[in-house]
């Protein structure tokens, strides 16, 4: 990597951190970071299939309570680097999404320290608002923020500066039944996070859509650009009969959900 590079790929990193908490422009979804790093080092192909294998496992993260999930911004972040200064280009994606694993469960450590830090800030804030500081409070909040950012971006600071043999012999000198052992365990990661998704957005309305979309993926002929044309075509459709049978006499008023979709198939 050259210091142009670096630079570019710590800029995302310290993004990827903030949105963690942010959550607003999504720069810490494994798709988002990943495909990012890889358009500055030159490698957009590499990025991008790093980061959808990713993106399919963090699908089922989520924080329930006290219960914090793995982070993916360090995972992302980091992989991309190692796959990256790897040198083994798109081929390497497998050996970097089983060292994804690891890391996103190392980064709740950094995640902790991040928070613990974080409670005496919010008991500064605390004694500026009894004396009415509005701008030490802005100035703490903003050092709440750029922590979280720094979680990331130092991490991702320390590997590029790593020399790429360094990272090559390393990767290259895994055993084959380690890499192939974290590559099946990702991929029932995978499951598990698109089944999770599936069983939070399963309605009677939805399902449907489902066994078209796998229907019509069976067809050969058929190009993702053209499944995504049928299916925002589709999507167009339910809303204009979400409309109309909202609106008609036999809508929501006459007792019905409002969906005509939704009411055939609870009439069946």
């Amino acid at each position: 990597m050259n210091i142009i590079s670096i630079v570019l790929v710590v800029i995302v990193a310290f993004l990827a951190g903030l949105e963690g908490i942010l959550d607003e422009f999504q720069f810490h979804q494994p798709l988002v970071a990943c495909t990012l790093i890889g358009i500055v080092c030159g490698q957009p192909a590499a990025g991008i299939i790093l980061g959808g294998s990713l993106q399919m496992i963090a699908m089922g993260w989520a924080n329930i309570g006290a219960a914090v999930a793995p982070d993916a911004a360090l995972a992302s972040v980091a992989s991309a680097i190692i796959l990256m200064k790897g040198g083994q280009g798109a081929e390497g994606a497998s050996t970097a999404i089983a060292v994804a694993i690891p890391l996103a469960v190392a980064g709740l450590f950094l995640t902790m320290v991040a928070r613990t830090l974080a409670v005496p800030i919010v008991h500064g804030m605390d004694a500026a608002a009894e004396k009415a500081d509005f701008g030490r409070i802005e100035f703490l909040q903003w050092a709440a923020i750029f922590m979280q950012g720094l979680r990331i971006a130092i991490p991702a600071a320390a590997l590029c500066v790593v020399p790429a043999e360094v990272v090559s012999n390393l990767l290259n000198s895994m055993p084959a039944w380690l890499t192939e052992g974290m590559s099946i365990g990702g991929g029932m990661v995978v499951a598990v996070g698109y089944a999770l998704v599936i069983n939070m957005m399963a309605t009677a309305e939805v399902w449907p859509f489902f066994f078209i979309g796998f229907a019509l993926a069976a067809i050969s002929d058929l190009t993702l650009i053209g499944l995504g044309i049928v299916a925002v075509a589709i999507a167009f459709i339910y809303l204009n009969l979400s409309e109309k049978g909202g609106s008609a006499a036999g809508g929501a008023a006459a007792g019905g959900s409002g969906d005509p979709l939704g009411d055939i198939l609870n009439d069946y």
